[in-house]
């Protein structure tokens, strides 16, 4: 966000807390109070970097209360766990056609409050990421400015299908709830303890340490998972030796239970 910010030349503040800690809604109004300056606060729902899940309930409260607009980055999010956007606060939402939905990655969308949106004309200081300029287009013709995505499109279609299928946002976020319970109770069994407590450990994406006396590189451990059909990430927290497991996409618990057999066969023969 504060290289977007920084390239489009706007005047910004940033509040950081570390990896393992979620932005305080009272800290926000403490900034909002001092900076009056502030027209707008944006931040990330689901942090795939350590898969902290930001409580952006909290934060919306505070920043309607200032009223200030208020952006959420939902790409990791949306459609796996329920977001009462109006509830919330929330005047624009943004998210991707593959994460929780499911498709293909291929574009973004926003679910914006029409007022502000119509506010926004001829201030984007992009032409190809001028949101005005695009809803105007598709209200006139329902195209896009440019080349469409059609492929993309059509995954998108049939992966809300599929969500619907399912049976909705509870259903969904219920398996990925149950996918990422099940990889940290197994885990923990092996000695593998997650980076995040579970007050805050979403369900998109979880964060673990390395074992400790661990004597193996991370290539090794993803190359050994990657030859027997499944894929994990590397670590993203620079203080920590970590590596990362997706609960989301087409992922059930027999999943689970195979890549941490994987895992526990991996360790067993590093250990002999």
């Amino acid at each position: 966000m504060t290289d977007i910010a920084g390239h489009a030349g706007l005047k910004f503040a940033v509040y950081r807390e570390h990896y393992d800690q979620i932005p305080r809604a009272k800290r926000v109004k403490e900034i909002l109070e001092q900076d009056p300056e502030i027209t707008h606060v944006a931040m990330v729902h689901s942090e795939t970097t350590s898969g902290i899940l930001n409580d952006i309930e909290a934060v919306g409260k505070v920043v309607k209360a200032a009223g200030k607009v208020f952006i959420v980055d939902a790409m990791s999010s949306f459609g796996g766990m329920e977001i009462p956007v109006k509830d919330w606060g929330i005047d624009f939402i943004i998210s991707s056609a593959n994460k929780c939905i499911q498709g293909v990655p291929g574009f973004s969308f926003i679910i914006a409050r029409k007022d502000l949106l119509k506010v926004s004309e001829g201030k984007a200081r992009s032409l190809s990421l001028d949101l005005y300029d695009q809803w105007k287009t598709m209200e006139a013709d329902g195209k896009w400015r440019f080349t469409s995505p059609t492929h993309v499109v059509l995954a998108f279609a049939k992966a809300m299908e599929e969500l619907e299928e399912e049976g909705g946002i509870p259903a969904r976020h219920q398996r990925y709830a149950d996918n990422n319970r099940l990889l940290i109770e197994k885990m923990k069994e092996m000695g593998i303890r997650p980076y995040i407590d579970a007050e805050h450990q979403g369900p998109i994406i979880t964060t673990f340490f390395y074992p400790e006396h661990a004597d193996f590189s991370f290539q090794e451990m993803y190359d050994y998972i990657k030859e027997r059909g499944y894929a994990i990430y590397p670590g993203k927290v620079t203080e920590a030796d970590t590596f990362r497991i997706g609960n989301i996409g087409e992922i059930y618990r027999e999943d689970i239970e195979k890549l941490c057999s994987l895992m526990k066969d991996f360790l067993e023969e590093r250990n002999r």
